[in-house]
């Protein structure tokens, strides 16, 4: 940003930009870290925390630095739990124990039930312009990549120990005579990790016993079962990728949680200083349609949350509140709302509304920008049209986006692309949300020739509004004088003018009422009125 020294300050991420800068000194590259262990669907929660990083890496590459946004797949953990969402349980039962990676794809799409899960996430987060560096561990291990960490490991065990035992209470810590490991293995024969050490040469080789029966010496230059627990795992790839952010769930980074004992193991093993972190809190879900989230074992994903909000927007959701903050997701009628805060966010960065001050111009500035895809902000001020309106103007063209867009009549093209991203959302939520948390929405017009049941004056009343209103439909000034047409018809023929409204509604989208009378006709436009009118 131009006024980088006035704004600089202003958002959470710059802020920890900063504080990395001062505390790590001047890099040459400063790598930024998320992973998680694909063992499941990956949620909204996890996607906290690579939103989060990304944030931060964005704060420190506007002030010119060099940045490696590494994102690591543990992929080569236990598989303890078969899901809720996954076909054939009875298949992944059998894989109990064993390395993620070597659990099958029961929806026999990938290679494996891992690379099913990471393919989820990593197909969908250019969507919302995140581009990190995979590194996939189960790969890393396998390759002997870490034989000199997980030996300098094995020869510190007692010092691990002690980190390990430094925050715990006296019922919780390691005794003396309690023997501690910090490698785990699986077993050479039968891949799972029901085994047990026995012995360590000082060096390189690891005996254990298996409960199968396989009982051997093992070279972890050249054995591929060889893993640290994640808590010693952790610290060690610090070190190996040279790690100076990463933040934690709420979980982790308690006091005395696996931060602070990562921490002394970082420092006292792999002689280096652990990344500069804060703390993530969670995100709940709310109006989550029963549809919706059956499926998935009641878990949203990126892919869900995005069939309702715009990148744009849903990156504004996490821009815009502090990561140590919990906050809901909404899929029910609170999502109006969010959609026009960030239109009212983007009224003010274009000056279209005015701000209250320079310092509340910054700062909406600064979250907008940083919840664009690309981070930048467009040259043109996107197409706004509310989420409630695109709603109506979809449900009265049956969902036909290229329609709606000829009837805005005002796009310009570099407008459109966005602007169909927002329809897509809102035709998503009127048809998956709206049935269960706003039902009054929804509606269809009549244009099958189908007719309400109407008779006498309020008959009479209709069909006056079509010959005498719809006619000049489009041509009035204001919505409020096309509203005074048929209060007048009303009124001339004696009846409730409330009545006749409903009967309109009844004749327009067989429903009592639905959106303001006028403007809806104003959309629907007076050659689909007068047709869906023309049977009366």
């Amino acid at each position: 940003m131009s006024n980088e020294k006035n704004s600089s300050c202003i958002h959470w991420a710059d802020q920890m930009a900063d504080r990395i800068i001062k505390e790590k000194g001047d890099l040459d590259s400063y790598t930024c870290a998320s992973g998680i262990t694909p063992s499941g669907t990956v949620h909204l929660g996890n996607f906290r925390e690579i939103i989060t990083v990304d944030l931060v890496v964005r704060a420190l590459r506007s002030r010119g630095k060099n940045v490696r946004f590494i994102y690591s797949w543990d992929d080569y953990d236990v598989f303890r739990k078969v899901p809720a969402n996954m076909p054939d349980p009875e298949i992944l039962e059998k894989y109990l124990r064993y390395p993620i990676t070597e659990v099958p794809d029961t929806t026999n799409r990938n290679e494996n039930y891992a690379r099913h899960h990471e393919v989820d996430i990593e197909t969908q987060l250019p969507r919302v312009g995140i581009h990190p560096e995979f590194l996939y561990q189960a790969s890393r291990y396998r390759a002997n990549r870490y034989a000199e960490g997980m030996k300098k490991a094995m020869q510190n065990r007692e010092l691990i120990k002690e980190c390990l035992n430094e925050y715990r209470d006296d019922q919780h810590k390691m005794k003396p005579e309690d023997v501690y490991w910090p490698v785990s293995i699986f077993c050479g024969k039968c891949s799972k990790d029901t085994t047990e050490i026995t012995g360590y040469d000082g060096e390189y080789g690891i005996t254990y016993k298996c409960e199968c029966g396989n009982c051997e010496t093992a070279d972890i230059r050249t054995f591929k079962g060889a893993k640290l627990g994640w808590r010693v795992d952790w610290p060690m790839r610090w070190n190996e990728e040279k790690v100076v952010f990463e933040p934690g769930g709420k979980d982790h980074i308690s006091p005395g949680g696996s931060y602070d004992t990562a921490k002394l193991v970082s420092k006292k093993v792999y002689g280096w200083d652990a990344p500069v972190t804060m703390r993530y809190d969670f995100v709940n879900l709310k109006g989550v349609p029963g549809k919706m989230s059956s499926s998935k074992g009641k878990v949203i994903a990126l892919p869900d949350a995005l069939d309702v909000y715009q990148a744009e927007v849903l990156r504004y959701l996490f821009a815009g509140t502090r990561p140590n903050t919990e906050f809901a997701i909404s899929f029910d009628l609170d999502v109006l709302k969010v959609y026009e805060d960030y239109d009212k966010t983007e009224r003010v960065v274009y000056g279209v509304d005015k701000a209250k001050n320079d310092e509340f111009l910054a700062k909406e500035k600064r979250i907008y920008e940083l919840s664009q895809i690309d981070g930048k902000i467009p040259e043109t001020m996107p197409y706004q049209v509310t989420f409630r309106m695109l709603t109506t103007l979809l449900q009265t063209y049956s969902g036909d986006i290229d329609a709606v867009i000829a009837a805005l009549g005002d796009v310009k093209p570099e407008q459109e692309e966005r602007l169909r991203r927002r329809m897509a959302c809102a035709w998503f939520w009127i048809q998956h949300s709206a049935p269960d948390c706003a039902p009054e929405f929804c509606f269809a017009l009549r244009n099958d020739g189908s007719k309400a049941d109407l008779s006498g004056d309020m008959l009479a009343a209709v069909k006056r509004v079509r010959d005498e209103v719809v006619p000049k439909v489009g041509t009035y000034a204001m919505d409020k004088e096309c509203q005074q047409a048929m209060y007048d018809i009303a009124t001339e023929l004696g009846i409730d003018a409330k009545a006749l409204f409903t009967a309109l509604y009844q004749a327009l989208i067989a429903k009592d009422q639905g959106p303001r009378l006028a403007s809806f006709m104003k959309i629907i436009g007076k050659d689909k009125l007068s047709k869906i009118l023309s049977v009366y």
